[in-house]
C-alpha cells in the first residue's frame, strides 16, 4: 500500500473511531505542496468532516476534537492539516 494511502486509511481509522462522522471526505494535496517541507513522501491532507460531536461547539473546539483524535499522527505522518468541520445542524 503506497505511504499516502496507508496514512489516509490511518487518519479515516483514528477520526471515525473518534468522532463518529456522518460524512468524511479525505484529501491528499501533497502534490500541491511541491517544493514545501514535508511535501515530498505526502503529509498535506484536507479533512472534510460532519459530525454530531460538533454540535454546539465554536470552531476551536471543533478543530480541538479532530486535532486531539489524530495526535499519534502529527509530526511523522502529517505534516499540514486543513479542516472543514460542521454539525449537522449546521447543514
Amino acid at each position: 500500500m503506497p505511504i499516502s494511502t496507508d496514512r489516509m486509511a490511518q487518519i479515516r481509522a483514528l477520526v471515525e473511531e473518534r468522532l463518529q462522522p456522518t460524512r468524511l471526505e479525505l484529501l491528499d494535496e501533497s502534490a500541491r505542496h511541491v517544493g514545501h517541507a514535508g511535501a515530498g513522501a505526502g503529509g498535506h491532507f484536507r479533512l472534510r468532516i460532519v459530525s454530531n460531536a460538533f454540535s454546539g461547539l465554536p470552531l476551536v473546539q471543533r478543530h480541538r476534537l479532530v486535532h486531539d483524535a489524530l495526535a499519534p499522527l502529527f509530526g511523522a505522518e502529517i505534516h499540514a492539516l486543513a479542516l472543514e468541520t460542521t454539525a449537522p445542524d449546521d447543514i
